[in-house]
């Protein structure tokens, strides 16, 4: 068969990669042409675009880059319309993916899954009105997104498990030498600008005392930011890594992560953690977070357990202060600590074994032979 994939981020091109890789597997005559990156060129296929050339997040950086944007979609309907896949696969980047989902459907009467599912749960609610429309099939990565697609809105939905849990057992599995002797306090600060420029300083902050009892504190460093991104908050007594993020937590006692799919891959790892995010007019934000967030929680630990295992500092309570309170009892053996521990196997039954892409692979092909 030909499968048609849109990936529009960095985690979006790795997890697709890894689909695609299963899809071959189970699909001997897999043709693919794609919009992704360097992992999913490395399976193989035809690459139209990549996704950094779309990559953008937010409404500023949307409307300042609205022509490129425009031009990538009409590029990809083109191609479309070119070569007519027997389906058509949209990973997460809902802004852009829901357009190209209506032109699939509407125009050409293509077959549109979507894998990964628009985090609507959270934001945006009203798109499902999109997805019911013009997506055939949804495969969901998150374990509670079955009830909110399933019996708040009617729309049958498949759990194929999270990636992440396959991720992170092939690194074990490929890196044996690996034992977590707890040398480490890990500061995960994002993956944008953005987000490295309003939070790690205070994280560096939060744990300079930590320092004095010998752990080592390591920056997780993203290389595609550049080091000059960095180098106003790291300091001689900070290790600065690059893209080792799964190397560090082998070795991390703790860590303060921005929110983000980086707060689960902490937990799959076994490290308490300290969730975080800071925001200008921090009391603002979280006065009027009710409003524009539908959910309890922001890390996805907290989302798919239910209640809180880890703790969140959003906004004005984003302050090294409350970090190192929250912190330093995660560091020794305390019952806040074996509390997290005894969230995170909770975390593990909810979301499953490994097998997501595998299992997606085979629900995907199910699909389009009936």
């Amino acid at each position: 068969m030909k499968y048609f994939l849109i990936a529009g981020e960095a985690s979006g091109d790795k997890h697709a990669a890894c689909l695609m890789a299963a899809l071959r597997q189970q699909d001997e005559r897999a043709e693919f042409c794609f919009v992704g990156g360097t992992e999913m060129i490395g399976v193989g296929g035809t690459c139209i675009m990549r996704y950094e050339d779309i990559a953008y997040m937010g409404f500023a950086e949307v409307a300042t880059h609205l022509g490129i944007i425009l031009r990538a979609m009409a590029r990809c309907k083109r191609a479309l319309k070119r070569w007519h896949p027997d389906v058509v696969i949209m990973v997460d980047y809902p802004g852009f993916n829901l357009s190209i989902a209506r032109y699939a459907k509407k125009k050409l009467g293509l077959r549109t899954f979507y894998y990964i599912s628009p985090k609507i749960w959270a934001w945006k609610e009203g798109r499902i009105k999109l997805i019911k429309r013009w997506v055939d099939e949804l495969f969901s990565i998150l374990p509670f997104e079955v009830d909110f697609y399933e019996r708040k809105h009617g729309f049958a939905i498949h759990y194929v498990g999270n990636p992440s849990v396959d991720e992170i057992e092939n690194f074990k599995a490929n890196s044996p030498e690996l034992k977590n002797d707890g040398s480490t306090i890990a500061l995960l600060p994002g993956s944008r600008r953005a987000e490295v420029e309003s939070n790690l300083k205070r994280m560096i902050a939060a744990v300079d005392g930590l320092k004095a009892r010998g752990f080592r504190i390591v920056v997780c460093g993203v290389s595609s930011l550049g080091a000059e991104v960095y180098a106003p908050y790291t300091n001689a007594g900070i290790e600065l890594v690059w893209d080792k993020t799964y190397e560090v937590l082998s070795r991390a006692r703790a860590a303060l992560v921005v929110s983000g799919t980086a707060t689960l891959e902490v937990a799959l790892w076994g490290v308490p953690q300290v969730v975080c995010y800071y925001a200008k007019l921090g009391r603002l934000v979280r006065a009027l977070k009710p409003y524009f967030l539908k959910v309890r929680f922001i890390s996805l630990v907290n989302l798919i357990v239910g209640r809180e295992v880890v703790p969140e500092l959003i906004g004005d309570k984003m302050n090294p202060i409350r970090l190192r309170k929250e912190l330093e009892p995660l560091v020794d053996e305390t019952a806040e600590r074996r509390a997290q521990l005894m969230g995170y196997e909770e975390l593990r039954q909810k979301i499953g074994d490994a097998g997501c892409a595998e299992r997606c692979a085979r629900a995907m092909l199910a699909c389009l032979k009936n």
